[in-house]
């Protein structure tokens, strides 16, 4: 039976790879690499340099392009946008398993962050097993995600006590009514600057950081009603300095109990 592992890798510091990690980087033959383009070369570069740190000697490593999402669809048709995108996500996977692992062998795919926090290839594996031309055995071997790099780096906890804490995307948050606003929120995937309309910017602290773990990290933190200004000018300039952005970040309400 062929094998998959699906190894999450961190947030961006290679130290962020757990042991069991670097363990199920050992273990695997061939190794599936992601290509998103010139602008993000450098998540292909920390990937190849942990594979020369750790991988067995003769490991193999295939590249593909990563299929283009369409990231400008209107709200209506945002869910068959990221399915369409999944699917072809699949296809790559299913070529990868088919065409590249022997049988008995064992594949990888090194996952940026955490595989179960918003990622996709969980599902795209599924989706491959569910056409049910392919055969394979598949684990996940968890990651340290960017919120847990963020508030290390902000030397804070995710929540406060007795109190619970929710993980939505920038898309979700400005959708959400200024009443509905959770008291300890983490966005991710937020291209355009949400936590910059809310209804009620004084009642928030927001603990913001971009590139979390890498050389390029930037952290700022405070009042919203303050920030938000110099969070919009600092995130526009990296973007436009790297051609990416990955950041995330935490909004606490002031007042709620502690």
């Amino acid at each position: 039976m062929k094998k998959l592992l699906v190894i999450g890798i961190g947030a961006g510091d290679p130290d962020y790879l757990t042991l069991q990690a670097v363990k199920a980087i050992g273990r695997a033959d061939v190794f599936l690499v992601l290509d998103k383009g010139e602008e993000k070369s450098d998540l292909v570069r920390l990937r190849q340099d942990m594979l020369a740190r750790y991988a067995r000697p003769g490991h193999r490593v295939v590249q593909a392009a990563d299929p283009d999402r369409d990231r400008a669809a209107a709200p209506a048709a945002y869910a068959a946008a990221v399915s369409d995108w999944r699917a072809r996500r699949a296809d790559l996977y299913q070529a990868f398993v088919r065409d590249e692992l022997p049988a008995g062998g064992t594949g990888a795919l090194l996952v940026w962050g955490d595989p179960s926090l918003y990622d996709s290839t969980i599902a795209a594996v599924d989706e491959v097993l569910a056409r049910a031309d392919q055969h394979f055995e598949y684990s996940v071997v968890p990651g340290i995600s960017c919120v847990s790099a963020l508030t290390a780096a902000h030397r804070i906890p995710l929540n406060r006590v007795g109190r619970p804490v929710t993980v939505t995307t920038g898309r979700r948050l400005a959708a959400t009514a200024a009443a509905d606003v959770p008291d300890d929120v983490a966005v991710m995937l937020d291209a355009h600057d949400a936590f910059a309309g809310l209804a009620e910017p004084e009642a928030f602290t927001i603990y913001w950081g971009a590139y979390v773990g890498t050389p390029d990290e930037l952290l700022l933190s405070g009042p919203v009603a303050e920030i938000a200004p110099t969070i919009q000018r600092v995130r526009a300039e990296a973007r436009a300095r790297k051609g990416w952005i990955m950041d995330t970040y935490l909004l606490r309400r002031v007042h709620a109990a502690n």
